[in-house]
């Protein structure tokens, strides 16, 4: 189909007054492009103005209005390819017009602008969904607890096939193991019996719904929409074949012996290094188009040694919640050391030690926990008293009415304290503690003594999951947060690093059973939006909609295995060359792998080396030959996520920042290739920054490695800088979070002065 080209420039919200319509008209027109202006693009008449454009034959549009963060739905059109150029809050909105200035900045910037929309509206392809040619919608539950339930019955009742795979001989997972819940509802002041009966029922009333107790999942293979699945008997062998031909001087001992299938397994473990005990695909696996993880939680066990200063290992009256939850649930709560009734409980919510944290892999569950068994003590016995000392007493929502109740409650005593030790007293104990509301020390005679230990998530001990990828078994590859399965816990709850598997329940993080069902709703919701996205050929979150995908020029491949190993979804794997193997419905379209090879051979339909270098050539660099002092041209390459939002809020609140410096967004930093950096100051600008979220521990990254990656790459191109005799400093990574848009400014305009200091690029007019 051959392609017509059209630029649309809107004058209103001030920007008509600002610039030079006409003059950016022309600029359009020189390149080719039908050019024009309208009042109001955005309104039905300017809407309906840019159907009948596209009704004319136009193909490709460059829309120069607001930014591409608004009015997203207004421009999207089926039948013709828009880009929007940002004239309003990153050029009129965050930079001033000065009468009488030699240079027109605000006309460059515009001008510079909508050139490069137009580079990049020549080099783009239509994009075109990628389609599994086989295809499945029914959902895989892991775990049978009140999360994998609520899960499945969710996902059922939306009108999918689910099969729950439930390690256990029976379903119920913890809250099989309880007394009571917390309130469930109005007035949010007493306990609730446990809903796991009514749950199991309306589960044995859906026809959709498979449950296969005493099974665990042996291997996950394939890819959202087509994941094979291997199920096996806990304890069970199950042998896979190797995947692919090992080097020849792999399968051989050193006599040159032929290897047997066992050891030949044995070498393809050393081969890939001990990231993938299972192995390949399995003609009789089971299909699913999604998985829901909920395999729950562990009790925290205790150390020896560990909590000697509060009596444990030294009494056998001295519990975990855990323990205790158990003996409230055979009935009344009597003392392990001697059957009797217990009088006096003492919750002790935080180690001590002169530290205020909790105990390891705790939150606000272990608040309401020790709230509801303090509860179980009054309901066994009026008279029976129940101490509460904590460091932090955390009740989120509504029950934050649960708790006020209980502090109404006289035989209830709550404080802020540290406990300082747990000594035994006769048949009892002796509870002290400092620091209290009192002000003062204070002993407790207690029964018993109950620690407000966590909940450890089962992939704590086990990847579960056991993934056939190229990056091992497990989520995570990356060491952030290993022991959790969140993706992105701050944007995309529910999500995890491998596309199409989504996490439930304690798995994220410690929740209450309450929480948890609302937590399955989530992640069967996602699960359900994933495979309805995999059938459409469009990608999942943060890009939802998407339909391009990386697109590799093998020819040119070394088999370096550097986009397999720093994709952060596992989307990538890798034959015995080291070759990529791509699946492309696990791809959240980052862009990462494009930005990790040297050999430039990956890209998307719209978003490509090319593309990106030849906006980068379209910004005007003045020379000496223009003007007699140039001004600069620095070239930042900003995150679509954060730091462009954050540049939109700048622009919105009127601050200004320097005129110099063009942007262009990107999808992550992840995906930044350095060959834009070289291209920029080939051409002769003078500096280059990258502006993306925060990483680390804290980190914000919405593809989780992106701007680490990135930060590793701009150290490695101070020694290219160097050998082109160019300044380290004219290159720079900035960190920002979305809300952070005051920062904008100061960071620009610095880095603007270090760049005036180290004067012009050398390179500038060649």
């Amino acid at each position: 189909m051959s392609k017509k080209y059209g630029a649309y420039i809107c004058t209103g919200c001030g920007i008509g007054d600002a610039l030079n319509i006409d003059q950016i008209c022309e600029v359009a027109e020189e390149e080719g492009f039908q050019a024009k202006s309208h009042p109001f693009l955005c309104g039905k008449e300017g809407v309906e103005f840019l159907k009948k454009e596209i009704a004319g034959g136009v193909t490709h549009m460059a829309i120069a209005a607001c930014s591409r963060r608004v009015n997203f739905d207004v421009f999207r059109f089926d039948d013709c390819y828009v880009d929007r150029v940002n004239l309003r809050e990153q050029v009129v909105w965050s930079h001033t017009k000065t009468q009488g200035e030699e240079i027109d900045h605000l006309q460059m910037m515009a001008e510079d602008y909508l050139k490069m929309s137009m580079e990049k509206l020549k080099k783009v392809k239509t994009p075109e969904a990628y389609k599994l040619e086989n295809f499945t919608r029914n959902i895989l539950v892991i775990g049978g607890g009140i999360t994998g339930i609520s899960a499945a019955l969710d996902a059922a009742k939306a009108g999918y096939d689910v099969t729950i795979v439930e390690k256990e001989a029976q379903l119920g997972g913890y809250a099989a193991k309880v007394r009571k819940q917390l309130p469930l509802s109005a007035p949010y002041t007493d306990l609730a019996q446990p809903i796991l009966a009514q749950k199991l029922a309306e589960l044995k009333a859906m026809p959709n719904i498979t449950v296969k107790t005493e099974t665990v999942v042996a291997r996950i293979a394939g890819q959202p929409g087509d994941f094979t699945v291997t199920l096996k008997k806990p304890g069970e062998a199950i042998e896979f074949d190797v995947p692919f031909p090992l080097p020849p001087e792999m399968k051989v001992d050193e006599n040159g012996k032929e290897l047997d299938k066992d050891q030949l397994i044995e070498r393809y473990k050393e081969y890939n290094k001990g990231k993938n005990d299972i192995l390949t695909f399995d003609p009789n696996g089971l299909k699913f188009g999604a998985v829901v993880l909920a395999a729950g939680w562990r009790p925290y066990e205790p150390k020896e040694g560990e909590f000697d200063h509060l009596g444990w290992g030294a009494s056998p009256d001295v519990v975990t919640n855990h323990q205790f939850e158990q003996l409230a649930a055979k009935g009344k709560v009597i003392r392990p050391s001697d059957g009797k009734p217990v009088k006096s409980v003492v919750f002790v919510q935080s180690p001590g030690k002169g530290d205020d944290a909790d105990f390891p892999y705790t939150g606000s569950v272990t608040s309401l926990v020790a709230l509801k068994q303090a509860k179980y003590v009054r309901e066994d016995d009026p008279d029976a008293k129940a101490y509460i000392i904590y460091q932090n007493m955390r009740t989120p929502g509504l029950q934050e009415y649960f708790y006020k109740s209980m502090q109404q409650d006289n035989g209830i005593f709550l404080t802020k304290g540290e406990v300082v030790s747990v000594t035994k007293n006769g048949n009892g104990l002796i509870v002290e503690a400092d620091n209290t509301l009192l002000g003062d020390k204070i002993q407790i005679d207690a029964d018993m003594v109950v620690l407000a230990t966590g909940m450890v998530p089962v992939t704590a001990d086990d990847p579960v999951i056991n993934l056939a990828y190229r990056q091992g078994p497990a989520f995570r590859d990356n060491g952030i947060f290993d022991q959790y399965a969140d993706s992105n816990y701050i944007c995309f709850p529910y999500e995890t690093q491998r596309t199409g598997i989504y996490a439930a329940g304690a798995i994220r993080r410690g929740l209450t059973m309450e929480e948890s069902i609302e937590d399955a709703a989530g992640a069967a919701l996602k699960a359900i939006q994933c495979i309805e996205s995999a059938n459409r050929g469009v990608s999942v979150h943060p890009r939802y909609g998407d339909m391009t995908f990386p697109d590799f020029f093998f020819a040119r491949c070394t088999q370096c295995k550097r986009c397999t190993e720093e994709c952060p979804f596992g989307a990538l794997d890798d034959d015995e060359k080291g070759t990529p193997k791509p699946n492309p419905t696990r791809c959240r379209r980052c862009g990462t792998c494009m930005g990790a090879c040297p050999e430039r051979i990956i890209g998307f339909a719209d978003y490509n080396i090319d593309t990106i270098g030849s906006m980068i050539k379209a910004i005007g660099v003045p020379t000496t030959d223009d003007y007699d002092e140039p001004p600069l041209r620095i070239l930042a390459l900003v995150c679509e996520n954060d730091a462009y939002p954050a540049l939109d809020m700048a622009g919105l609140h009127r601050c200004t920042y320097s005129p110099n410096v063009r942007i262009i967004p990107v999808r992550c930093l992840g995906s930044v290739n350095v060959a834009w950096i070289k291209e920029a100051l080939s051409k002769g600008m003078d500096g280059a920054f990258l502006l993306g979220c925060k990483h680390g521990d804290d980190y914000q990254c919405h593809f989780v490695k992106g701007s680490e990656l990135a930060s590793i790459r701009m150290r490695k191109i101070g020694e290219a800088l160097v050998s082109l005799a160019l300044e380290e400093e004219r290159v720079a990574q900035f960190e920002l979070a979305i809300d952070e848009f005051d920062k904008v400014p100061q960071m620009i305009d610095e880095f603007a002065a270090k760049i005036e200091e180290l004067g012009p690029n050398p390179f500038k007019g060649f």
